[in-house]
């Protein structure tokens, strides 16, 4: 085990032993307005993945928990920005989490676009309601 493991494993918060008993999931919801190459895509849900279970040990622990003790599933489905936009919107109404991923411009898309938003962890209903309409990437 190298030294930043060793650190992490005695600052990083415990995970709790409460487990949520419904099935719990992640959804990236990539912007198609931007018509972003394969590897950009990858590499913005890589970001808004890391990003949600980050913001998620913070705020919904258990949530995170369950995400994580029942395989971590999460989908990638595709939307324009409007569509994003309204989801966000009852997302947040309905207490989801919500993360949205901007670029950097550094290659191909404008400095500032919104490129993926994140939806949970959380409840595997209460997203499927939100997003389920979606198609898949």
């Amino acid at each position: 085990m190298g030294l930043r493991s060793f650190i992490h494993r005695l600052t990083a918060p415990k995970i709790s032993t409460q487990f949520i008993a419904e099935k719990t999931k992640l959804v990236l919801v990539v912007n198609q307005d931007l018509k972003m190459g394969k590897g950009k895509i990858a590499a913005q849900v890589g970001h808004a993945s890391v990003s949600a279970t980050l913001k998620a040990g913070e705020r919904n622990p258990s949530a995170l928990d369950s995400w994580l003790k029942s395989g971590q599933k999460k989908i990638c489905v595709k939307a324009n920005y409007d569509g994003i936009q309204d989801l966000v919107s009852k997302a947040q109404n309905l207490g989801i989490q919500v993360v949205k991923i901007t670029d950097a411009g550094k290659t191909q898309i404008p400095s500032g676009s919104l490129t993926v938003v994140a939806f949970g962890p959380d409840d595997e209903v209460k997203l499927e309601d939100l997003t389920g309409h979606l198609k898949l990437l």
